[in-house]
């Protein structure tokens, strides 16, 4: 799961993802709630990058009382079949998340819990493989798909001991025109695929502490930043 990333800036959207950036201000980290580019596909297949806040369904639009109804991440093994995202699913809405790296948590002995920097050092950025959806009012937001990596080398040490090890899906750049042009669900899963560890790389970035007012006035049930 992953719940924080460190977004790209405009000049690497243009020149890497070849997408025009979008109007608006981002944050050079992203959290749940906060509004970060993605980059899809339009009627003629050219890349287009627009401002989406990331959890698929907005902690603003949860029912009352759904407080633990996270979205950020979505199951690949499942998504055609979850309310939240089955009918964006269907529709093939899909988009790159485009990031410098991803953080995670991992537990190490006799030091707790301790941040880590994800990232590809042989590719000029990470292009998560997500999904987009579109409100009423106009606005979009999106999610991360994850699968399931008990077994890899990397993500099987970040998050809880003895907890279910899940990582998100990074798309090779070889492959990011062949993702967002595909509108056939079931050959969209052929992408769900865990990124070689061999070619990942993962160190110790802790957060930085918040000042006492900033923390204050990020409310209840906010991410521990």
């Amino acid at each position: 799961m992953c719940t924080n990333f460190a977004a790209v800036t405009g000049p690497v959207l243009r020149d890497v993802f070849g997408a025009e950036p979008p109007p608006g201000p981002w944050k050079p980290e992203i959290w749940p709630g906060d509004a970060a580019p993605i980059v899809r596909a339009d009627a003629r297949g050219r890349r287009q990058c627009l401002l989406a806040t990331f959890g698929l369904v907005p902690r603003s639009r949860h029912v009352h009382g759904a407080r633990d109804f996270e979205t950020m991440n979505v199951r690949a093994e499942g998504v055609g079949d979850k309310r939240g995202s089955c009918s964006a699913w269907h529709r093939t809405q899909l988009c790159l998340v485009p990031a410098m790296a991803i953080y995670e948590p991992c537990y190490v002995a006799g030091q707790g819990w301790i941040r880590y920097r994800i990232w590809l050092p042989d590719e000029p950025a990470l292009g998560i493989a997500g999904l987009w959806k579109q409100w009423p009012d106009g606005t979009y937001s999106f999610a991360m798909f994850t699968v399931s990596a008990p077994g890899h080398a990397v993500m099987k040490l970040m998050h809880a001991p003895g907890k279910e090890k899940r990582s998100v899906v990074m798309i090779p750049y070889l492959q990011w025109q062949a993702w967002l042009s595909c509108r056939d669900p079931e050959l969209a899963r052929s992408f769900m695929a865990l990124y070689p560890a061999e070619k990942m790389m993962a160190v110790p970035a802790p957060l930085t502490p918040q000042p006492a007012e900033e923390a204050g006035a990020a409310g209840p049930g906010a991410p521990s930043r």
